[in-house]
């Protein structure tokens, strides 16, 4: 079949042998992916977004190459000559072009639309968001496949519905693929996300205000860095919501987010952990109170100097798929699991001697994470590790593995790198706010009181705990005797770093 004479130039037919043997690539792959069940993120990526952009470059060159032949052959001759290509179905050459162009372009727009929404579904897969960067996203990764939110996408919370964040997610993500492929990201990546969609868009949709939450019931093992590996215990009547679901938002930790309530909030450094004033409104009065930190004021014209932040969800949940365990915290659950035997001498002290090493990366954290525990029980326990090789070898298989699942050296992510927000042990948390410091013109103050957001209904050790009736509060009690400084001091002032 003969085609139009400005068909055949070098560009042109370059083009269609490379668009041919790209679709051909495709189909192949597209098959192979089918029978062999590749599922790889590479994979996903190749066929869905590198080959057929490929291929498309190599339809471009055919009509880039005949308009430039036409060009070329038209040079010199009369004016009167057309000089824009023509279709005459008349003409057998137009005709075999335009029936081959014809059929290519339905089968084209066939595959296009398949592979269209096959790439956009792909794009907004878990797979592509946290494999396809492996070494950047491998903390954020991991953390979420073992977090409460595993089973949500990854864009249901950083993208939401509707075309103009999914326009705007995508034009951030291709300076997020220079930085990785430059290598200008920073370690670890930093947050918050300023430019995250607000929480009322998002989280909202499944954890809706009006919701009522009854009050919980958090019963908290924990064990003591000492030879017996202790156990104290700790039992929580969490005021999640009021006394009786009647009241709505009017009580309770889950009364920050009342639709009658707004609160305004103004913080000084990048991760949201100093907070210098606030401004609570009741929108259904108009009334509000201002409060300044009397211990450490700062004058108005430096408030105003920054942007007001209403608060959210993500205010205190600010890591709800994405939280990194603390070594005590994952030892603990060991520990409960029966994953590390309690009956091993020291097993906690001697763990979080190493887990809390910075290591230049996992491999070489692991090695001396083995080696470090190990020299204590052949050496200072050898009678017992030589009657318990197997328990001691499992307990520091599993703690490795536990290390691997929240700590990522060559990302610079520990356990500390991102503060959460929820309760106040490792870092300030409530207490950006609720630390007795700030205080309005009218003399009310943001409390401390523990008993605003939960009442101890019980502590101690198994044998020797003491209770208390559910509506009556404990007295805390450190599991040490440390006397009256757990009072005076933020938890976090000795829990961030225990070794």
């Amino acid at each position: 079949m003969k085609l139009p004479k400005y068909y055949y130039n070098w560009l042109s037919i370059v083009g269609t042998l490379i668009a041919f043997f790209f679709f051909i690539l495709i189909i192949l792959l597209f098959v192979l992916s089918i029978i062999f069940n590749l599922g790889a993120s590479y994979v996903g990526l190749l066929l869905y977004i590198v080959l057929p952009g490929l291929m498309i470059i190599g339809l471009l060159l055919i009509p880039i190459g005949m308009f430039t032949k036409m060009r070329r052959d038209k040079r010199g001759e009369k004016t009167d000559v057309k000089r824009l290509p023509y279709v005459d179905l008349n003409i057998s050459r137009h005709r075999n072009a335009f029936i081959i162009v014809s059929l290519f372009t339905i089968i084209l727009l066939f595959a296009t639309s398949i592979g269209s929404y096959e790439a956009f579904h792909y794009s907004e897969s878990v797979e592509f968001c946290g494999t396809l960067c492996h070494k950047v996203m491998e903390p954020e990764y991991v953390a979420y496949q073992n977090s409460p939110h595993a089973r949500v996408k990854c864009v249901e919370c950083h993208v939401g519905e509707g075309t103009d964040w999914y326009v705007r997610s995508k034009l951030s993500g291709l300076y997020q693929v220079y930085s990785v492929l430059a290598k200008k990201y920073p370690k670890p990546i930093s947050t918050p996300l300023h430019n995250l969609r607000p929480a009322r868009e998002t989280c909202e949709k499944c954890h809706w205000p009006e919701k009522f939450y009854a009050r919980k019931m958090r019963i908290q093992k924990n064990f003591l860095a000492d030879n017996n590996n202790s156990e104290w215990d700790i039992i929580l009547q969490m005021k999640t919501g009021p006394t009786h679901s009647a009241l709505g938002l009017e009580e309770g930790i889950h009364w920050h987010i009342n639709p009658d309530v707004k609160i305004e909030y103004v913080y000084d450094d990048e991760d949201k952990e100093n907070i210098i004033w606030v401004k609570y409104t009741n929108t259904k009065t108009g009334k509000y109170n201002i409060y300044k930190n009397t211990e450490e004021p700062v004058s108005d014209s430096t408030v105003n100097s920054h942007s007001k932040n209403t608060m959210d969800c993500i205010d205190c949940h600010n890591r709800p798929s994405h939280a990194y365990l603390s070594p005590p915290d994952y030892i603990d659950n060991l520990l409960i699991s029966g994953k590390v035997s309690k009956d091993i001498p020291s097993i906690k002290a001697y763990a979080m001697e190493y887990l809390y090493g910075v290591y230049p990366t996992k491999d070489t954290a692991l090695m001396e994470i083995e080696a470090g525990i190990m020299a204590y029980y052949t050496g200072d326990h050898a009678e017992y590790y030589k009657a318990n090789k197997k328990t001691v070898d499992e307990a520091i298989f599993n703690i490795k593995d536990a290390f691997s699942k929240n700590a990522f050296p060559e990302m610079g992510v520990y356990y500390d790198a991102y503060p959460n927000h929820i309760g106040h042990l490792e870092t300030n948390g409530c207490f950006r706010c609720h630390n007795d410091q700030f205080k309005s013109k009218a003399g009310r103050t943001i409390s401390k009181d523990c008993n605003l957001c939960h009442t101890i209904i019980g502590q101690g050790k198994p044998d020797s705990a003491t209770y208390s009736t559910f509506y009556e509060a404990l007295e805390f009690k450190h599991p040490i005797d440390i006397d009256e400084a757990w009072k005076e001091y933020n938890c976090s002032e000795c829990h961030t770093y225990l070794y």
